[in-house]
């Protein structure tokens, strides 16, 4: 049965990690605890977002969006990979494939667009905080977000439709351990340069794009910063921005060393640990660094934990 255009193939093998396979187990379990915990610290975040009315605020709403797209994100790989280390089944059907590829690169594009949005949020509630309120209000939020999920879905769906309509004849083995486009694009005996191309393209317009608009809003967020008098309050804005600026490292680092390169089929074996930053260390981190370090968090979840008690 032949499927896309010319394509023989109805199911690829994830090579996974196969220099340390024979951990699978303990591999499986490392891997298990850091995706229940990147799960359950955003959906803590998401859930005491929607619970406490003070939290319903332009901050929060993006952060809980962030949230969202971050377990969008981990549950398109992860559980597959867990399935690998676990049980040894590496096998993926071709849709399956696609469709996982789509869900991966859709989310975490709309993710990028929303940092950027989140960094000129907090460049207005700090450099202008007065004019806050009526700049960044509850209306203008869901715009920005609607905004970035729009931008992003053409932009996705193409470059994988593109991918899709290559002929895939053989070999099916992806040195990865999801169905990321690179890899893809290494196994098709079509001629890919356009499609390389394209993903080169719209890589660099997605990662350059939001990383130029969070180094502008933070830059100035540094400015105002410092010109603050006090000296504790200058130490607790840097400790939050330092955090936060740690993360966006891990997120754009990785995300530009497998992405932003003409010729997609360099580097295939390095993008794999390079993926795991993304996947696995930064869901980690997010909740943490971004909310869960944040007293009006703390003080949330302990009332939303008290009426949970009182109600039972």
């Amino acid at each position: 049965m032949e499927m896309g255009n010319g394509t023989t193939i109805q199911e690829f093998t994830l090579e996974g990690f196969p220099a340390i396979q024979h951990l699978g187990k303990g591999l499986f379990l490392v891997h298990l605890l850091a995706y229940l915990a990147s799960i359950a610290g955003n959906v803590i975040i998401i859930t005491i977002t929607c619970a406490d009315s003070r939290l319903q605020t332009p901050m929060y709403l993006f952060l809980s969006t962030f949230s969202f797209l971050e377990c969008g994100v981990i549950s398109a790989v992860i559980p597959k990979l867990l399935v690998i280390f676990l049980s040894g089944k590496q096998t993926i059907s071709f849709p399956a494939c696609f469709i996982q590829a789509f869900v991966f690169l859709f989310l975490g594009a709309v993710a990028f667009f929303l940092i950027a949005v989140m960094s000129l949020d907090r460049c207005v509630a700090i450099c202008k905080p007065l004019h806050y309120p009526t700049i960044m209000n509850l209306k203008t939020c869901f715009l920005l977000v609607t905004a970035c999920f729009t931008l992003a879905f053409p932009l996705i769906t193409g470059l994988v439709v593109k991918v899709f309509q290559l002929s895939f004849c053989g070999p099916r083995i992806i040195p990865h351990f999801f169905c990321d486009l690179a890899p893809l694009i290494h196994l098709s005996c079509s001629d890919t340069r356009p499609t390389e191309m394209l993903t080169f393209v719209l890589a660099l317009f997605i990662l350059i794009t939001s990383l130029i608009i969070t180094i502008i809003a933070y830059s100035n967020i540094v400015v105002t910063i410092i010109q603050l008098p006090s000296a504790k309050g200058k130490q607790k804005a840097f400790s939050t921005c330092s955090s936060h600026l740690i993360v966006l490292s891990l997120m754009y680092g990785s995300c530009v060393f497998i992405y932003v390169k003409p010729k997609q089929m360099n580097r295939l074996e390095s993008n794999r640990e390079a993926a795991l930053v993304n996947t696995v260390v930064t869901p980690l981190l997010n909740p943490v660094i971004y909310t869960l370090r944040n007293k009006q968090v703390h003080r949330a979840l302990r009332e939303t934990v008290c009426r949970m008690k009182i109600s039972r």
